[in-house]
């Protein structure tokens, strides 16, 4: 999950109602603009997306991708966990709900789902790395 720009130009303004297009032009245009390196405006885009289509998953991961890039860390968490409880067979969803909570300062919250992106998919070295920075941080708290 990267960080980048954000151009005010790219969202879409308040008040002026819906954005050009169909829901998934949105959804191009909001993975566009995290590709590009703008997470709030593709997070204001993507958000209209996922209130038109709540149902959404794919729009509901891009959502929290942008809220997690553009540092909306507690509206990520609750958007991957929406994705967890509608789908648990998502390691992604898991991964992104432990980073969010680690970055919201939960680590005791963090833990849990980071270990469950572990356990389903082992391979993944960034999950194993994040999970062994959690226990870190939780070891060296209990001791200190």
């Amino acid at each position: 999950m990267t960080q980048g720009k954000n151009d005010p130009e790219d969202s879409p303004s308040p008040g002026q109602g819906a954005p050009a297009g169909d829901v998934y032009d949105w959804y191009q245009r909001g993975v566009g603009l995290l590709k590009e390196g703008s997470p709030a405006a593709a997070a204001a885009l993507l958000e209209r997306a996922a209130e038109a289509e709540p149902e959404s998953r794919s729009i509901r991961e891009a959502l929290a991708r942008a809220q997690f890039n553009s540092k909306q860390y507690a509206e990520a968490a609750d958007t991957f966990r929406w994705i967890v409880d509608a789908n648990p067979a998502e390691d992604y969803a898991y991964f992104g709900l432990g980073l969010a909570l680690w970055r919201t300062g939960d680590m005791e919250g963090a833990q849990e789902p980071l270990a469950i992106a572990v356990a389903m998919r082992p391979d993944e070295r960034h999950y194993v790395s994040a999970l062994k920075s959690v226990r870190a941080t939780l070891r060296a708290r209990r001791e200190a």
